[in-house]
């Protein structure tokens, strides 16, 4: 083999080793329970969240989903979105420090949420979704780390909850964590203007430039119309004056 094939090996392998390794490491590293919110995720507000369950196994299915709930920052509602072919159960436990809501005091917090299958289940390759509707989010927090549990058809179970930390690699098992963003002024985005408002204040603001732009059209047509007929005129007078002159001079040549 010469220098130049040889070469030319070497470069393949390495080539083919750094792919599976960035494959291998890629699918490490995502394939994880998550939970995503839809929209905004308010501190003091409501928000409805995505738990993101992928399948990590070749040869096993997942049937059981739990995600526990911190009751340092307690959640009085969590409802889960019913799904086919899954059965939601949701666990509350009892608050050291009630918990006030609207006007009323609250001794008990959701704590868990258990999915398990129920004629479905994740299978190899596949992802499931399951939607919650979470609140009153927590003012004095800036996130809400949710442990999770995922247990599989051959009894293998694992165990999401390693809570990450900031400026540290992230962990093997790392829990899901759902951020939340600045308070807005009424907990509801009362503040901002809405997008029909929006629109209508930019519809008759573009109404008031065009009724400014056809009036300035109206006003230079007519100022237009008024400096041609004043030329007009005063062509049509020395027209006037030319033919007077020409008669006058045309008589004098008569009687001469």
């Amino acid at each position: 083999m010469t220098v130049s094939r040889l070469s030319a090996t070497r470069v393949a392998l390495a080539g083919g080793i750094a792919l599976s390794s960035v494959v291998l490491l890629s699918g490490t590293a995502f394939a994880h329970v998550s939970v995503q919110p839809q929209g905004e995720a308010a501190k003091g507000g409501y928000a409805t969240v995505n738990i993101k369950v992928p399948n990590e196994r070749d040869n096993a299915s997942t049937v059981k989903v739990e995600v526990n709930f911190p009751l340092d920052h307690p959640l009085a509602s969590v409802m889960p979105q019913p799904i086919p072919g899954w059965k939601a159960e949701v666990t509350k436990s009892k608050l050291s420090k009630p918990l006030e809501l609207h006007g009323k005091k609250i001794n008990e917090a959701v704590s868990k949420v258990t999915w398990t299958a129920d004629g479905s289940k994740i299978g190899p390759g596949q992802f499931q979704q399951f939607p919650l509707s979470l609140g009153q989010l927590p003012e004095d927090a800036d996130q809400l780390v949710l442990k999770a549990i995922q247990t599989y058809d051959n009894k293998e179970v694992v165990r999401w909850i390693e809570e990450p930390k900031e400026g540290a690699e992230e962990p093997q098992n790392p829990a899901p964590v759902l951020k939340l963003s600045a308070a807005s002024a009424d907990h509801h985005g009362g503040g901002a203007a809405t997008p029909s408002a929006s629109a209508s204040a930019a519809a008759d603001d573009k109404a008031g430039h065009d009724d400014t732009s056809a009036s300035h059209k109206e006003t230079a047509a007519a100022d237009s119309s008024d400096t041609t007929a004043r030329i007009l005129g005063v062509i049509g007078i020395l027209v006037g004056v030319a033919g007077v002159a020409f008669g006058v001079l045309a008589g004098r040549r008569r009687s001469a």
